[in-house]
């Protein structure tokens, strides 16, 4: 915990004032995540075209 705690950027001191319940919300992952933008698809299509 406490080396992901250290990538997402929480010092120490932050990290053990961390309730389970901040600590939950840190680390999981989004209910819904953004769908991809139009901007996105034609810079993938772009790197990798379909030959």
């Amino acid at each position: 915990m406490a080396r992901t705690a250290a990538m997402l950027g929480v010092g120490p001191e932050a990290f053990w004032r961390l309730s389970l319940k901040e600590w939950r919300m840190l680390t999981e992952a989004p209910a819904n995540p953004a769908p991809i933008g139009r901007a996105d698809l034609m810079r993938m299509a772009e790197t990798w075209p379909d030959d």
